[in-house]
């Protein structure tokens, strides 16, 4: 009974200081979702060099997309004439971080980390980027697709959609996002809790080498490298590790790979962009993540860190947190619902991130083996 309630204590505790933020995230996600347009996409990312790069990173950082919703979207950039440089770049840089899981760190983790976090997101898409472009020297023509026919989905359609901006931002954001992460959220929740109430409090220090240096983080390397969570889950599991014991260097190391890498991802990279690109993916986020958990331990905290300390320093009023923690609960309960009520109806219509799949002209769902991934009307106008 006592382990139950240290539990539920756990998990309502994280949950009420991660909220309001995370609220505030699905606020700006949703009016990111609707200030966005094709034109601009294809004007900036179409071309290969580093400015491209550098823009599809840039680009990618605040969007909320987990490593899986982030492909669609990823592969309609390349579809619409992005360059594989910048395709990978996009893919690195998104799923790491996004204006969501930015609040959600500085409200759990403080400030220094909240900021290191997208800088760090930054500079794998960079390398990332760059090494592609190494390895790869064709590109695709801007605005075209791989057999260089122009793009005549409906994401390029100057057709103006009916609904109200407001309401369309408003609905991505608390809607359809929520649906989207909403189970991988609940998940990491459950799992810090457990982690706070079943791990010693010494354990990292204990058993990985006093909870930093090369050891524990080439642990947290393999665990995040297979591992499925999205950018936002991952935070509140990363604070359980490190008031085990675990160094802030070491969960930086998670919270990258986590999120940038899964089988999916691979998988797709592989099938559509070669595997030279698959193979230069891997070892940006490796790399990057090793030298990003090296600059943290070494220089940013080397004097040590206190987690509890900079939670302390942004608390919110308890009574704000509280309703902020009943809204997400709500808002998070509706969008898995949504999610789980639409799949037991049988479709195929996929809602991860921006992006979803079109029915055919005659009205039939396309069948698996002719999924085609393009990006949402709602998304881009």
């Amino acid at each position: 009974m006592e382990f139950v309630l240290e539990l539920i204590t756990g998990f309502w505790q994280t949950l009420s200081k991660m909220s309001p933020y995370l609220l505030l995230g699905f606020l700006v996600a949703g009016l990111l979702s609707v200030w966005i347009s094709p034109a601009a996409v294809e004007r900036h990312l179409g071309r290969p060099g580093f400015m491209s790069i550098l823009k599809a990173s840039l680009f990618g950082i605040p969007l909320p997309l987990c490593s899986c919703g982030v492909i669609p979207v990823a592969m309609s950039l390349h579809k619409h004439g992005a360059g594989k440089g910048a395709t990978v770049s996009f893919l690195l840089s998104t799923p790491q971080t996004g204006v969501d899981s930015i609040l959600v760190t500085y409200s759990l983790m403080g400030p220094a980390l909240a900021v290191f976090r997208p800088l760090a997101a930054l500079a794998t898409g960079l390398f990332g980027g760059g090494l592609v472009d190494l390895a790869e020297k064709n590109h695709n023509p801007p605005g075209k697709d791989q057999h260089g026919n122009p793009c005549t989905d409906d994401c390029c359609s100057n057709d103006k959609p009916k609904t109200n901006w407001f309401v369309r931002a408003m609905r991505h954001g608390f809607v359809t996002l929520p649906s989207d992460i909403g189970r991988s959220m609940l998940i990491g929740l459950v799992v810090a809790a457990f982690i706070t109430a079943v791990v010693p409090d010494d354990f990292f220090a204990s058993y990985l080498a006093g909870g930093g240096g090369l050891i524990a983080m080439l642990t947290m390397l393999v665990t995040g490298i297979p591992v499925y969570v999205c950018a936002t889950a991952s935070v509140p599991v990363a604070v359980a590790l490190m008031a085990k014991g675990l160094s802030p260097g070491a969960a930086m190391v998670f919270l990258m790979t986590g999120p940038a890498t899964n089988a999916a991802t691979m998988a797709t990279l592989w099938g559509t962009l070669g595997k030279r690109s698959a193979i230069a993916y891997l070892v940006s986020i490796v790399v990057c993540a090793l030298v990003s958990g090296y600059i943290i331990d070494s220089f940013i905290f080397a004097g040590g860190y206190d987690p509890h300390q900079h939670i302390h320093e942004q608390m919110l009023p308890a009574w704000f947190n509280v309703a902020s923690a009943v809204v997400l609960l709500g808002v998070l309960g509706f969008g898995i619902y949504r999610k789980y009520r639409r799949k037991c109806k049988g479709g195929f219509r996929h809602t991860s991130g921006l992006a979803n799949i079109r029915p055919q002209p005659d009205g039939d769902t396309q069948s698996p083996d002719k999924t085609v991934f393009i990006l949402a009307p709602e998304f881009w106008h």
